[in-house]
């Protein structure tokens, strides 16, 4: 596990550099005109016109070199949990920085997720190397099942989802998508290794990588408009470390649990998570910041 260090610490760090740039996103994007995939070109203007949401994407660019690096250093599964330390913290980020009063509820709804996911990081057996090898038949087989359900949460209330829940469904969406294009680039990275850059340029997987990234843009966008912040954050987040985590597991072959124990505190670490998602209803700005926004 010593030799696995490096990426941990570098996936704690980057879970603190994401969750600062979520929330500057999501003040940003709130400034604008309404997110629209029929034009794209408009949206993109205008959300980079924010220059806090231009600022939110430097600091996410930041974090995602150090997830880069992270995932190169040590197995996908690894990196995951330990990206999900960083929930516990939306809430105090969320009190303390960005002028939102954090129910009872969500606190407990942040804490049995960050629970449930260490959990899981607890019962994975000792792994050594980055576990960069894969099977092309189980990594496509992944990877289109979650575009699938990516597709049908952005389509939400198209396919009778209820309009209120949106916002969080695209949250779900873009985390989803986020962990489809971090398997891609988990891919990558051992791709790069073996074969050059030559093999990383003609690799299909970075094609796959890039559209990812660009629908979970949008999505998580048009999510921080639709939902509040601390929800839409978590939702994120927690949707991008399971699929992650089920990534090491199913794709890259990371170990499962060797022991009955094992295998029951990972299927309650995935109970833990669920039920916090039935406890984050949408937090309540606080007085000043409701009073400005509502002058605005």
């Amino acid at each position: 596990m010593v030799n696995l260090l490096p990426g941990i610490l570098l996936a704690v760090a980057c879970a603190l550099v994401a969750n600062l740039s979520y929330f500057m996103k999501y003040k940003g994007a709130n400034s604008v005109a309404a997110v629209s995939v029929r034009h794209p070109l408009r949206t993109v203007r205008d959300l980079f016109g924010s220059k806090v949401f231009a600022l939110g994407m430097v600091v996410a660019t930041i974090g995602w070199g150090m997830h880069v690096a992270a995932l190169a250093l040590a197995p996908m599964s690894v990196v995951q949990v330990a990206l999900a330390a960083g929930v516990v913290l939306i809430a105090v980020m969320a009190d303390r920085m960005f002028g939102y009063a954090v129910g009872l509820k969500q606190w407990i709804g942040l804490w049995l997720t960050a629970a449930g996911l260490v959990m899981l990081g607890l019962t994975l057996p000792g792994m050594h190397g980055a576990h960069s090898h894969f099977s092309s038949v189980a990594m496509i087989a992944f990877e289109a099942g979650l575009f699938g359900v990516g597709g049908l949460l952005i389509m939400g209330p198209s396919v009778g989802g209820r309009r209120e829940h949106h916002g969080v469904m695209l949250a779900a969406s873009s985390g989803i998508l986020f962990g489809v294009s971090d398997s891609a680039i988990k891919a990558l990275t051992g791709i790069l290794g073996a074969h050059g850059v030559l093999g990383l340029i003609t690799s299909p997987w970075l094609g796959v990588a890039v559209l990812a990234s660009v629908v979970a843009f949008y999505a998580s966008a048009r999510a921080f408009q639709e939902g509040e912040a601390v929800p839409v954050i978590a939702v994120t987040g927690t949707a991008m470390n399971i699929a992650g985590i089920a990534s090491g597991l199913i794709v890259f072959g990371d170990p499962l649990p060797g022991s009955a124990v094992g295998i029951v505190m990972e299927s309650l670490a995935f109970v833990l998570v669920i039920v916090a998602s039935a406890l984050m209803p949408a937090p309540v700005r606080s007085a000043g910041l409701r009073s400005a926004t509502t002058a605005a």
